[in-house]
């Protein structure tokens, strides 16, 4: 990273709040001036002609991480390890704010309360050091009841930045008959086959603590002032209940009904960036370009793939089914509006100095040249490299 200078980009195609614009931007102080602003003679001069510059990714629900946790079934790695790696892997990619989804949930292994407590003492632990804003986006198991005072003391000590409620118990009963599917979910636990389906089914039989649990942990992220998710929503009803909670993000709704009704009452509305790049989800579930073309979903994230954040926006342009402007809202602007973060996801004066410097021309374009997160760069690419002055 370089530091304590500040940096103008210079001669780009600008994304800017009013469209497309050729200018230049300077980034002092960790924030934006005016566009066209005079530069300091100080400055690092990136000259970026030819090249686009948007604001940098704002990613609202990813996961990717945890194969630097877990590369491998039965092969663990640190949280340091895995996080710093992890925010190089943002920055290549142009994501200058991360949630992470870190799901805490009764299984054992990845998904533990001892995975979930690493995690939080080794964001601690290298504060500072990692460029992207990396946050913390509390995937919530609604049978996690016995892991609600750790999940409860990391709300109130502000290490959460997101909770989102996930209901995967009676899922993982049901494919945990398969001896084949309960395989994969005893890998990551580090147990055997037939005790994940054992405890899954001893979850189920406490369905009747599940109500209170959820309305203790509603009140307590309520209180916190923290954003609140849903997930895999179904239905308006279901939709309604989670509303009636707080809960003002629909991730991942089961169909178009269901994001149409949360966009209708203004919550923000999450899919994923690898459907839209695949043309569809790998699970045979809703097509997320139907679901943007259809007013039901506003906001893209990188769901379990960092690189689909970028050409997805770009898919969607080539597709017909936005302009560049509002494609790049999905990823910026709007994700950081549902999260509460109105410093940043646009090119403004006086907002933070996050930037994504982009080929749109390159073989497998659009390809990140370089990552301004906070008024740093934070990732540079060798062609834009030659082009730093």
């Amino acid at each position: 990273m370089v530091q304590g200078r500040p940096v103008a980009v210079v001669g780009a195609e600008v994304l800017a709040e009013g469209g497309l614009m050729e200018a230049s931007v300077l980034a002092e102080g960790g924030v934006l001036a005016p566009l066209g602003a005079p530069i300091p003679a100080d400055s690092l001069r990136l000259d970026a002609r030819g090249l686009l510059l948007a604001p940098g990714l704002v990613d609202i629900h990813g996961d990717a991480f945890e194969r630097q946790l877990q590369p491998r079934p039965g092969v663990d790695f640190t949280a340091e390890i895995a996080l710093v790696d992890t925010d190089r892997q943002l920055l290549a990619n142009g994501i200058t704010t991360a949630f992470h989804g870190v799901t805490l949930s009764w299984e054992p292994g990845l998904r533990s309360v001892e995975t979930f407590r690493a995690l939080l003492a080794a964001r601690r632990a290298l504060a500072g050091t990692l460029a992207a804003d990396n946050r913390i986006h509390l995937r919530l198991e609604t049978f996690a009841m016995d892991h609600w005072p750790d999940a409860k003391a990391a709300i109130a000590d502000g290490s959460v930045h997101l909770l989102a409620f996930n209901d995967h118990t009676a899922e993982i009963a049901r494919r945990a008959e398969d001896p084949a599917r309960a395989s994969r979910y005893a890998d990551r636990a580090h147990v055997k086959a037939p005790a994940i389906l054992a405890q899954a089914r001893a979850m189920l039989e406490r369905a009747d603590e599940v109500e209170a649990f959820v309305a203790d942990a509603a009140a307590a992220a309520r209180a916190a002032g923290l954003p609140m998710a849903s997930h895999d929503d179904s239905s308006p009803e279901v939709r309604g209940r989670w509303r009636s909670l707080g809960c003002a993000i629909c991730e991942f709704p089961m169909n178009a009904e269901t994001g149409l009704d949360a966009r209708a009452a203004g919550e923000g509305v999450i899919m994923g960036c690898p459907n839209v790049v695949r043309g569809g989800s790998h699970m045979g579930w809703h097509s997320a370009e139907a679901m943007v073309r259809a007013g039901a979903c506003n906001i893209l994230a990188s769901d379990y793939f960092y690189p689909a954040m970028a050409r997805a926006a770009f898919a969607l342009v080539a597709r017909g089914a936005l302009a560049l402007p509002e494609a790049w809202a999905l990823v910026s602007a709007n994700p950081a509006r549902a999260a509460g973060l109105a410093d940043r996801g646009v090119i403004a004066p006086g907002r933070r100095a996050d930037l994504v410097l982009l080929d749109t021309d390159a073989p497998g374009a659009p390809r990140v040249l370089a990552t301004i997160a906070a008024g740093r760069i934070a990732h540079l690419a060798p062609e834009a490299a030659a082009r730093l002055r």
